[in-house]
């Protein structure tokens, strides 16, 4: 696990049971490396909540009493450009994972998820990364496979240092991290992505990994 940073990683939880709302508080807080400053149990709640605090990371249920939580995290990423959305549900709906990658969640993860895995999962959302459950990996690639008809031919458009960019995106690695590897500046790493994305026609991170790790699956049969 990744060693604590001088403060905590700032968190609301919003979920609609209380029971969960608590366990997660306690179970997150006493690692140590993170601090729950509120919790909520509506999306009302829930947007109030991020407004009071401004936290680095919204851990996010979908299926809320006043709405969803895509509402949320929609609305949560265009006013609080800082604080990253993690989803974590028990829905593994394809249908639900394109609404939440469209809403700009920055991962996806499921309940079953063990303790050091969500705590490192909180972590890596917060350092840039994009996260998703390994259950959930395989249906992105299949939203991506039913949305794109010939990926390699979009993937040929990029050039070689976009591609190099995009290739270490789908590793998982943050503007920093790439940056730092190819020997640019990550406002210059940022420009390449946005191309990427423009070519790619595709709006997120997670989206972009994925039909990259579709493209090489496809290369090498």
């Amino acid at each position: 696990m990744n060693a604590p940073s001088l403060a905590p990683i700032s968190l609301v939880i919003v979920d609609d049971s209380e029971v969960v709302r608590a366990g997660l508080t306690a179970l997150l807080g006493s690692s140590g490396l993170l601090d729950v400053k509120g919790e909520a149990g509506t999306v009302a709640e829930g947007l109030a909540a991020v407004a009071k605090h401004q936290p680095d990371v919204v851990l996010l249920d979908i299926r809320l009493p006043d709405g969803t939580g895509f509402d949320a995290c929609h609305q949560i990423c265009q006013s609080y450009a800082n604080t990253k959305v993690l989803i974590l549900t028990s829905v593994e709906d394809e249908e639900m994972i394109d609404n939440a990658i469209r809403a700009g969640a920055h991962g996806y993860l499921l309940k079953e998820v063990n303790a050091r895995a969500l705590i490192q999962a909180v972590l890596d959302v917060h350092a840039g990364k994009s996260i998703l459950d390994p259950v959930i990996t395989a249906r992105v690639l299949k939203l991506v496979r039913s949305q794109v008809s010939s990926t390699r031919n979009l993937l040929d458009g990029l050039s070689r240092q976009e591609n190099r960019v995009l290739e270490r995106i789908a590793e998982g690695r943050t503007n920093k991290e790439v940056a730092q590897d190819l020997g640019l500046a990550e406002k210059t790493v940022k420009n390449y992505l946005s191309t990427v994305f423009e070519k790619l026609h595709v709006t997120r991170r997670t989206q972009a990994a994925a039909l990259y790790v579709k493209s090489q699956s496809d290369h090498n049969k």
